[in-house]
């Protein structure tokens, strides 16, 4: 009768145990728990990635390498307009209404290089067609050359050293520059001109590493191996009509070197 007794009350007990959460039973000798080797659970290799691999944050990208890589690739000047107006690294290109590629002949030669586009360059999607850019066809018909034409002897092509319109007509900052001179080397080695104007501060500093324009107007330099004459932007004329007689002293210096090339 005793040991019922206890059967019963030995299985309230263990009831009691399970109810209060009790799962594993003890033995009949003590265990040091801390003695026992843990097992760490099998970790899971992580699945493979899905969909295409992580675009590389525009942080970690080389802009100038980038479109150095890019303007070398092109083999024409229809293959460079193209993989400069895809390059997106530049600012510029998001607040501008038209891509400025170049305007003239592509055989002639004069290269003509200024700054950028302005209101009416970005309306239009060539470079130089404002009033700046009539004032330039005029200061060219005074020594016999015309954009229009198609003779080597007499065309000029035009571009700039940004092919997108800063905000409000704003001095390009020096990384939109940058990213913009591999684009530009190119463009000059395609047209491959005789002569090269460089047209204003941006292009003097892009190409010969140098600024001040009164200072370096009218001293030729070299440009990719090409003969470069720096000359103020025909906006600056505009603006200090006093300018002009330095502005002609340099027109006719274009025009002796294009008839005396040595």
């Amino acid at each position: 009768m005793e040991s019922v007794d206890t059967y019963w009350s030995d299985l309230a007990l263990l009831d009691w145990q399970v109810e209060l959460g009790a799962v594993d039973a003890v033995g009949d000798v003590p265990v040091d728990r801390y003695a026992l080797e843990v097992k760490q659970p099998k970790r899971q290799p992580a699945p493979a990635p899905k969909g295409p691999p992580p675009v590389a944050r525009v942080a970690d990208l080389d802009p100038v390498a980038l479109a150095r890589d890019a303007a070398e690739a092109a083999a024409d000047l229809p293959a460079l307009a193209a993989a400069q107006q895809a390059f997106e690294l530049c600012e510029l290109k998001r607040g501008a209404r038209n891509f400025v590629f170049a305007d003239g002949h592509a055989g002639a030669r004069v290269m003509i290089v200024g700054e950028a586009p302005g209101r009416h360059e970005d309306r239009e999607g060539r470079p130089f067609v404002g009033e700046a850019g009539q004032l330039l066809d005029r200061m060219l018909a005074a020594i016999g050359l015309d954009r229009g034409a198609t003779d080597a002897d007499r065309a000029v092509y035009i571009t700039n050293v940004l092919p997108w319109r800063p905000p409000g007509n704003a001095t390009p900052g020096a990384e939109d520059v940058a990213m913009m001179v591999p684009f530009l080397e190119r463009h000059i080695a395609l047209a491959n001109p005789d002569l090269i104007v460089l047209m204003g501060n941006t292009p003097c500093g892009a190409l010969l590493g140098r600024q001040g324009i009164t200072r370096l107007r009218g001293a030729w330099a070299e440009v990719l191996g090409r003969p470069a004459l720096p000359m103020f932007h025909p906006a600056y004329l505009l603006r200090n009509t006093i300018a002009k007689r330095e502005a002609w002293a340099d027109l006719l210096a274009l025009k002796s070197r294009l008839k005396d090339p040595a």
